[in-house]
């Protein structure tokens, strides 16, 4: 991200100014969620979007800190849902403050953002963020009727992945565009590739959950199996895996109490690994495809390698 770095330094100044309550515990989860070492990933694309299309005011890092309270907001609530105690390689905010702390520390930055982008009197940014935030949550939802359910298609599983993940990289990407006053065909692009780069990018974890290891991953591998969560790779094997190894999936869905090895030994004798990572290819394709049409500059083409990096991480 180095043709933003002024860019990503301005956005920490912003999130370090608005988490300054005078509620002392807000400002310790905030602080402990901010130096979690996340890649901030929406933001820089709201950054690098308004970069490529030539935008010149300031605020795209205020923008750009309602997308990461956004995302930090779905993520506390996210971790209290799932109960889960580890998140890049530490503990989550729910295991170490609890979960009341965690949902209202997450209320508040819901509540922040929605401040802050008044701020910047842009109906057209604010239209689309707060529909995101709209769509993230029915995402959620989705999720939790999807939980527990071998019968989940993968439509039915791509439509959670549109909807909890995909949006708010689409809506960063279109607010970037916004700000610029961009063409309606560049606004259109920008939010298409936003959108197949976060389709892209949760498919990439679905693969990295079965492949990775838990210190690079940061998180408990096979932690979706555990919480009873059809992800793709096991859609995949419950589609053209054996009876057995269909049953073995079927039951650790139903139940989230399985022998890993054995599904991971069930993802490895099929393409189920290989058929998502195509399927995250495809998608970051169709996210280089859309941006064709941005003007050549070294903004234009940090999105494009960030295409290759979204599917070839390994965390």
């Amino acid at each position: 991200m180095t043709p933003i770095a002024d860019d990503m330094k301005a956005l920490d100044a912003v999130i370090r100014g608005r988490l300054n309550s005078e509620v002392v515990l807000i400002r310790t989860i905030g602080e402990y969620i901010v130096g979690a070492g996340g890649k901030r990933m929406r933001p820089a694309l709201l950054l690098l979007i308004a970069n490529a299309l030539g935008y010149k005011g300031s605020h795209h890092h205020l923008l750009a800190g309602v997308v990461e309270f956004i995302h930090t907001a779905t993520l506390l609530h996210d971790d209290v849902v799932d109960e889960s105690d580890l998140r890049r390689g530490r503990s989550t905010a729910n295991a170490v403050f609890g979960n009341a702390a965690s949902v209202l520390v997450g209320d508040y930055l819901y509540s922040r953002s929605f401040e802050m982008m008044v701020e910047t009197q842009s109906m057209r940014a604010m239209a689309v963020l707060s529909e995101a935030t709209t769509i993230i949550a029915e995402g959620e939802v989705l999720q939790l009727l999807n939980v527990h359910d071998p019968d989940v298609s993968e439509e039915r599983y791509m439509q959670v992945v549109r909807y909890k993940t995909a949006k708010l990289f689409e809506a960063a990407a279109q607010v970037g565009a916004i700000l610029s006053a961009a063409s309606p065909e560049l606004e259109s692009a920008a939010a298409a590739y936003g959108r197949h780069i976060g389709t892209a990018f949760q498919l990439i974890d679905d693969v990295l959950d079965y492949s990775g290891d838990a210190e690079a991953l940061g998180k408990n591998v096979g932690d979706d199996l555990r919480e009873g969560k059809p992800t793709l790779p096991l859609i995949r094997v419950m589609q053209v895996g054996t009876p057995a190894e269909q049953q073995l999936i079927k039951s650790a869905i139903e139940t989230g109490d399985a022998d890993f090895e054995a599904v991971a030994a069930a993802i490895a004798n099929t393409d189920a690994v290989d058929y998502t990572r195509q399927a995250a290819d495809a998608e970051a394709g169709l996210a280089l495809q859309a941006i064709q049409v941005f003007p050549d500059s070294i903004y234009k083409q940090t999105l494009v390698d960030f295409c290759t990096a979204a599917v070839q991480r390994d965390h």
